[in-house]
């Protein structure tokens, strides 16, 4: 074994100890004697500093006997294996010790032979509870891993979808978004730019390494949680932190990545926002944040500020905008051109009506298409970089006409193009396409993130999308895919158990195991013997 159990050796003779240390083939049985105390008060600071496995002990010591040690010990290390070794006149505290959870008892003088038997008993309750532990701690992290993952695309479903259903709500309602947070989004700079460098794998890597600097630094920052959103861009959700320590935070994480990575990165903090109602705007915020980037420069932290009460009428509009969202993304996703152009018309209409100053306007309409223009990217149509263009002739155009004018034709501009190369905005055609692609790579490490990137649209577009279409999770169709696959083979061929795991994309062939018995209620030898008898 990598490591061995430990021992401690108490015993008040000298020679008791010298003979124990050398008769028992210590090593040889996987365990390692790391400490010798002379009485029961020795043993019980050594047992503080060393955690031994097992303790081999005398009954009979000065200062603190034998069973007063073991029953100091386990309070607080029941695990630990005791083996009392008592004189033929403590017949009484051997039994006592035996009452008080000691392993077992043997007689002086020792017979060297059954000690070593009694020991061998003893390392096969310590492998089993070792055994256990791993199991128990695999599981813990699996389910630690998967609880964070399910977390992660809740969050973006909700995201993804400022108007997200009861079911996700009541699943997450209690959680700790209950109470006050900010949003941080990191955002690569020239990200668009990047990816025209760089290919799929060493984007992948890119990207990878980015998420590995955030969830360490927000681990040490006491971070809510944090995950990949949007290509190019990372979540982070932030509690009991003031806007000044979030500002001093985003600028030590852009100082982290541009170190780590040589990569330039800006970051976006929303207002304090509370519930997961909120959790859509808050991204709106940051988002919105961000956008100052054209003006302010890469590689800073952008704020928003919060609107006080003698700005009511643009708070008004932000409510009417924030319905209008809807209207006008429903008509993107259909390519609608008809219809855009109607509701266009209608919003021009009721920010007259508000008389918004020039500079809400502009940050109305920005904010406006920062959405329309995630909906046209998630279809392949048009790339980040056009949005600071747009920011600029917003800022150049000098009446709301031209302002609406300049969005409505950049985005009638956007969905002609994607009617003329015919994009695949259909839901089911898009989902095929992914369906195809799995099953052509089921056997590799396959992750959502290069699915969603093979068929053009964003990994949270994707999760919702594909959950839509085929009523299963990405995960779950994965997992159905390589199992199917697995009883072909277990079907079809000889091939031994093991070999069959890293055939279907499992790694760990004892995982693979565990995966096939759930969902064929077997093992994937009883399917096979099942399959060979006619069962």
């Amino acid at each position: 074994m990598n490591n061995p159990y430990r021992v401690l050796l108490v015993d008040d003779e000298p020679i008791i100890l010298r003979s124990l240390k050398v008769v028992i083939p210590w090593e040889e049985l996987g365990m390692s004697i790391v400490g010798e105390a002379r009485n029961g008060e020795e043993a019980l600071a050594l047992v503080n500093e060393l955690h031994p496995h097992l303790i081999l002990c005398d009954i009979r010591m000065p200062i603190m006997d034998g069973i007063t040690l073991m029953k100091e010990v386990m309070i607080d290390n029941s695990s630990i294996i005791f083996i009392i070794l008592s004189g033929y006149g403590e017949f009484e505290y051997a039994r006592e010790a035996i009452r008080q959870g000691a392993f077992d008892y043997l007689l002086k003088p020792i017979d060297h032979e059954e000690l070593e038997s009694v020991i061998k008993e003893a390392l096969k309750r310590l492998d089993s509870e070792q055994s256990e532990h791993s199991e128990h701690e695999y599981l813990r992290k699996s389910v630690q891993a998967l609880s964070s993952l399910v977390r992660e695309q809740m969050l973006a479903e909700i995201l993804f979808d400022a108007n997200p259903s009861y079911d996700r709500l009541y699943w997450l309602k209690e959680w700790e978004l209950e109470y006050p947070y900010h949003m941080v989004v990191v955002s690569l700079d020239d990200y668009d730019h990047l990816c025209r460098i760089w290919n799929t794998e060493e984007k992948k890597l890119w990207l990878f390494a980015i998420r590995n600097i955030l969830l360490e630094f927000g681990d040490e920052q006491q971070c809510l949680t944090q995950f990949p959103f949007h290509s190019g861009e990372w979540i982070m959700i932030f509690q009991k932190v003031d806007i000044h320590s979030l500002i001093t935070i985003g600028q030590t994480l852009i100082e982290l990545i541009r170190r780590h990575t040589k990569l330039s990165c800006s970051v976006g903090i929303s207002n304090r926002y509370n519930g997961l109602d909120q959790l859509n705007e808050s991204y709106q915020d940051a988002q919105f944040a961000l956008a100052r980037r054209f003006i302010q420069g890469q590689e800073k932290v952008h704020t928003i500020i919060k609107q006080d009460k003698q700005q009511l009428a643009a708070q008004l509009c932000m409510a009417y905008l924030h319905e209008m969202e809807k209207i006008l993304l429903k008509s993107l996703q259909t390519l609608d051109i008809t219809q855009f152009d109607l509701h266009m018309n209608q919003l021009e209409e009721q920010l007259a009506m508000q008389e918004c100053t020039k500079e809400e306007t502009i940050e109305l309409l920005y904010r406006l298409s920062v959405l329309l223009h995630r909906q046209m990217e998630n279809m392949g149509v048009c790339s980040i970089a056009v949005m600071d263009d747009l920011l600029q002739s917003l800022m150049m155009s000098e009446t709301l006409g031209e302002m609406l004018q300049v969005v409505r034709s950049k985005f009638l501009e956007w969905m002609k193009l994607a009617n003329s190369k015919n994009v695949e905005t259909d839901g089911g055609t898009l989902i095929t396409k992914a369906t195809d692609y799995i099953c052509s790579r089921y056997h590799y490490d396959l992750g959502i993130d290069e699915v969603s990137e093979f068929i053009g649209i964003s990994c949270s577009h994707f999760c919702v999308l594909f959950k839509q279409e085929t009523g299963i999770t990405f995960l779950e169709y994965v997992t159905k895919i390589r199992i199917e696959k697995a009883c072909a083979i277990l079907r079809n061929s000889d091939v031994k158990v093991y070999q069959v795991a890293p055939l279907v994309g499992y790694q760990d062939p004892r995982y693979f195991t565990q995966v096939f018995k759930k969902m064929m209620q077997m093992t994937p030898t009883e399917y096979r013997t099942a399959q060979v008898n006619g069962v």
